[in-house]
């Protein structure tokens, strides 16, 4: 059955920008329909149900209670004041992005999702991994992300203990990878949750990295690769890409749920001689199996590095980007 958002405000045109704008973004678990007038609202509702209703906080209370809304949130021009017995309000001038995911933020507060999940194939899962330390796998994964991310639906997960990319792109998140954990051993991990912690870099969607290391150690790595799992099965995006980290013997069940296990390597000795132990270990822990998904990669060093600002899009656009669109060629 279709979930409708209807959108309404007093400002012309907001609505239908404001709807056109969520249509075209999967992760939101809604069909956005924009009103004009109020009066074409109450028809509608008269013969549609609304899940949720996003409004102007300048109509009255009493006449949204008419309508019948399964869940409301007010559009309000100023400040946004916390009052008790009202009803939720969110800033209306401020990135489309920021107001979706705190009204599905909202949404999830006040609500006990039925299982949903958007419709499609199970995601892919691109694991990045190596045993080696300074063999720009991170740099690798951002670019294997954003190049992907031109073509297809692609979530980019950072399991690193500072991964640095919130600094790198400059983002203020509310929500981030920890917040998912925990929502996810409460059993409470629904679509509707997930897309209220998404965020978006170009093309790219990513949620963003833990804020601190600790909350990695929170749980294991079984339970991080059936988050993963649970990821690929409901999210509807065509490939995860997952930065694994220096999680030491969390790491294999991790890699075990990944399609496709990208290994940034080295060939001085020492490197050679940790592939080496790597590949042993493997062999006595039963995982030998693994070997057929790694893909061990020999990676440009990027000479551009310049600064810090617009480094992703340095790297797009450098020898590791030309690595990698030939990579995704098959070349």
């Amino acid at each position: 059955m279709e979930r409708v958002m209807a959108v309404y405000d007093v400002e012309p045109d907001y609505a239908e920008r404001f709807a056109d704008f969520a249509n075209q973004k999967e992760k939101v678990p809604f069909t956005a329909v924009a009103f004009s007038t109020i009066e074409k609202l109450k028809e509608y509702a008269k013969a549609h149900p609304i899940e949720l209703l996003l409004i102007s906080a300048a109509v009255p209370a009493q006449m949204v209670q008419t309508l019948g809304a399964g869940r409301v949130v007010t559009l309000a021009d100023g400040e946004v004041v916390p009052l008790p017995d009202t009803y939720q309000s969110v800033y209306k001038y401020q990135a489309t992005d920021s107001i979706i995911r705190e009204v599905l933020a909202y949404y999830c507060q006040q609500t006990v999702e039925d299982a949903y999940m958007p419709m499609g194939a199970k995601s892919k899962i691109l694991g990045v991994y190596s045993c080696l330390g300074r063999c720009l796998k991170t740099s690798f994964a951002l670019t294997l992300g954003a190049q992907m991310a031109k073509d297809g639906k692609v979530l980019f997960i950072s399991l690193e203990e500072f991964s640095g990319f919130s600094e790198l792109i400059h983002a203020d998140c509310q929500g981030d990878l920890s917040d998912l954990f925990y929502f996810y051993r409460q059993g409470d991990c629904s679509f509707t949750r997930l897309s209220s912690m998404i965020y978006t870099w170009g093309n790219l969607d990513y949620i963003p990295p833990v804020k601190y290391p600790e909350d990695l150690g929170q749980g294991t790595g079984e339970e991080i690769a059936e988050l993963l799992r649970k990821l690929a099965r409901e999210s509807g995006y065509e490939a995860i890409i997952v930065d694994v980290g220096n999680l030491g013997r969390q790491a294999i069940p991790i890699i075990e749920v990944c399609d496709i296990i990208y290994m940034p390597v080295k060939e001085d000795c020492v490197s050679v001689a940790k592939l080496e132990e790597f590949d042993s270990y493997l062999e006595v822990a039963g995982k030998s199996f693994l070997q057929d998904r790694i893909r061990k990669l020999k990676l440009p060093y990027h000479s551009s590095f310049g600064r810090r600002d617009g480094y992703i899009e340095q790297l797009m656009w450098g020898e590791l980007g030309d690595y990698v669109r030939q990579l995704l060629r098959g070349k």
